[in-house]
């Protein structure tokens, strides 16, 4: 490769007044723009040209390169913008469509390389790695839910996620069982959605990335959604149209390490720009990748800019933020003499701590109707509180802990489970101590774990019913819902990014079973206050029977604010059924069976309650009246009162 041309080759020529002010120069260098997407990057001018601008302290030369001047290094060097490190031009040959990448020869070592944009918003098909100059102009119709969406996301209200791979979920057989495309996927993906009735919709990342078996977790684009799929306004019109259906939407978003492909952000300019220079700070082991220093100030500008560049120009309605762990400890994925302490000789990352919470404290404050949910594995405490109490400011955490015990306790036969009660009855212990999500994600169903029904024990009929009886206990336990695609219908396979969902099986009983019980278990969660209001308030659950570990079966209320919501949910976890078991409750007279997995309209056994139960006013453990149930096997019940007595519930 030839040396660099010098700039003395062409210089920039640009009457244009500067379009950073001295407040945009001083906010990036401080690490508190938000909002660096309106300044770097390339922007197409109303007066023709396109005026580009990037961020590479430690270059002596950069230029813009590209097909508009047969990617010529000389043609159109950049000129540095004061001592700020960012390098500016206007192009007037350049306009919407162009692909580039900027020529970046470093002042050390000789180092030139040809990157892509950090701040593009659209980059070529991979594997082609070139930027492309875009527009994101777009006629949003979504105005009515944007305008009501706060009370939507509120923690009081009902959140039920279905986490989808854009690149998998369902896919084209007449032409080589391609992935759909944004526009296509819409109509397609709201049918299901309302179907099943789900609130919220999480995609893995649509950020671009090079590596389609990284499931979009190895983002170099941080501004683009990727073209695999079609343009930034074809992502928008996927958005707008799942609004207009009262659907909410999620972005996985990925702060917490990029990979290190050439023309990606790593060793920008010559240097460890974007990560710490030190492999023992910037370097992950266990995804080989690397690790963006929080405690460089532009950095941070650039991450905070791409969280709320996601909120702001594509409507979304929630960050979830992956890996969040990895951030927060310094010797995370780390063996003894791996990592280095921070100045008081811990294992906290101190500016990982400062960023997330400067991060989240941004968000709120210019979205405060948006959430952002932690991908957060560890006992790190008020991961989910304000930062002005010691906090780290997310809205919610997902639940790993329950996801854990849960699918560890639902693996074992029935005959087996007793002994191993607690693993459903620990989450008691904690489960208000974070506004909680809980996960059972595309995480669970990879790297040889099997798909959700496929790891249940017993004949197939036992593993559906387990199944069914799983899902009502994500559904009724307090905290937020998140499932992956094919768990609403029970898919057999594990999830293979390389192939759709076996949407084949739906044209058989227990799976149709399977999606019908998901249904009525998010229209019960949505239509009752009881399962929803207090799912991140300590009023929403009490106890009915949580030591009868011999049958294996659990009892507790989950209540709303009024006197008349409750619900009662009874968990029968073996095979075997149990007649006239009593359970405690606030009111005597009836109570409806709202719900019971063993229908046979769900694939059970059609045991249970024939619709209701009266509770009598004998009293039984601390509550004044009783049940007496039918609990069938692998099984769980939702009982809500009908004409309750007059007066307060039992407290």
């Amino acid at each position: 490769m030839s040396k660099a041309p010098r700039a003395a080759v062409a210089k920039p020529v640009d009457a244009r007044p500067p379009r950073f002010s001295a407040d945009d120069l001083h906010l990036f260098n401080e690490g508190t723009h938000c909002r660096l997407y309106d300044r770097l990057g390339a922007h197409v001018l109303p007066e023709g040209g396109v005026a580009f601008a990037v961020w590479a302290p430690n270059a002596h030369y950069v230029a813009v390169v590209g097909d508009f001047n047969q990617w010529d290094r000389g043609k159109h060097p950049m000129r540095a913008v004061g001592d700020s490190g960012i390098w500016e031009l206007v192009v007037p040959e350049a306009r919407e469509g162009t692909v580039y990448k900027y020529h970046v020869a470093s002042r050390f070592n000789g180092y030139r390389v040809d990157k892509a944009d950090p701040f593009g918003f659209m980059h070529e098909v991979p594997p082609r790695t070139g930027s492309v100059v875009r527009r994101l102009e777009y006629a949003w119709g979504d105005r009515d839910w944007m305008a009501s969406r706060g009370p939507r996301q509120r923690l009081d209200a009902p959140m039920s996620v279905y986490e989808v791979h854009l690149g998998s979920w369902m896919r084209v057989p007449e032409d080589h069982y391609r992935s759909l495309s944004y526009r296509e996927l819409a109509p397609r993906l709201i049918d299901h959605l309302t179907r099943c009735g789900f609130t919220h919709v999480e995609f893995l990342p649509v950020m671009e990335h090079p590596l389609f078996a990284s499931w979009g977790y190895q983002t170099t684009g941080y501004f683009a959604p990727s073209s695999r799929f079609g343009t930034p306004q074809d992502f928008m019109y996927l958005v707008d149209l799942l609004h207009q259906h009262g659907i909410g939407v999620i972005l996985d978003w990925v702060p917490s390490h990029f990979p290190n492909d050439e023309h990606g952000l790593a060793y920008f300019d010559g240097t460890h720009l974007f990560e710490h220079a030190d492999e023992r700070q910037g370097f992950h082991p266990d995804w080989k990748s690397a690790i963006f220093n929080y405690g460089r100030h532009e950095v941070r500008s650039f991450l905070t800019s791409s969280a709320i560049f996601w909120l702001d120009r594509f409507h979304a309605d929630a960050l979830r933020v992956d890996a969040v762990a990895s951030m927060l400890y310094l010797d995370y994925g780390r063996k003894h003499g791996q990592w280095v302490p921070n100045p008081w000789g811990g294992k906290e990352n101190v500016q990982a701590i400062d960023f997330l919470r400067h991060l989240n404290a941004a968000v709120y404050r210019d979205f405060p109707d948006v959430q952002t949910i932690a991908e957060e594995s560890t006992a790190w405490p008020m991961v989910s509180r304000p930062a002005y109490v010691g906090g780290l400011g997310f809205g919610l955490k997902w639940d790993m802990g329950w996801m854990h015990d849960t699918l560890r306790y639902f693996r074992r036969e029935g005959v087996h489970r007793h002994y191993h009660h607690n693993d459903l009855t620990f989450r008691g212990v904690y489960m208000y101590a974070e506004n909680y999500m809980l996960p059972l994600s595309h995480d669970e169903v990879v790297h040889l774990k099997g798909s959700l029904v496929e790891r249940m024990p017993g004949d197939q009929w036992q593993r559906f019913a387990n199944l069914r009886l799983l899902l009502a206990d994500q559904w009724t336990q307090p905290g937020k819902k998140l499932l992956f695609m094919g768990g609403e219908f029970g898919q057999w396979s594990e999830w293979n990014h390389d192939s759709s969902l076996e949407w084949h099986l739906l044209e058989r009983e227990p799976h149709k079973g399977v999606l019908r019980l998901v249904a009525d278990l998010n229209s019960i969660y949505r239509r009752l206050p009881a399962l929803h209001a207090g799912d991140c308030e300590t009023h929403g659950f009490e106890w009915v029977e949580a030591n009868d570990a011999q049958q294996s079966v659990l009892a507790f209320l989950r209540k709303g604010r009024g006197h008349r919501e409750l619900a009662l949910v009874v968990y029968n976890c073996t095979p075997v059924p149990r007649t006239n078991y009593r359970v405690g409750v606030p009111l005597a007279g009836r109570w409806i069976e709202a719900l019971n997995t063993d229908a046979q309209h769900y694939g059970g056994s059609g045991m249970g309650n024939l619709g209701a139960a009266e509770a009598s006013p004998m009293p039984h453990r601390h509550f004044p009246a009783s049940l007496t149930l039918t609990l069938p096997p692998l099984s769980a019940l939702v009982l809500i009162p009908d004409a309750p007595t007059e007066g307060a519930p039992h407290a």
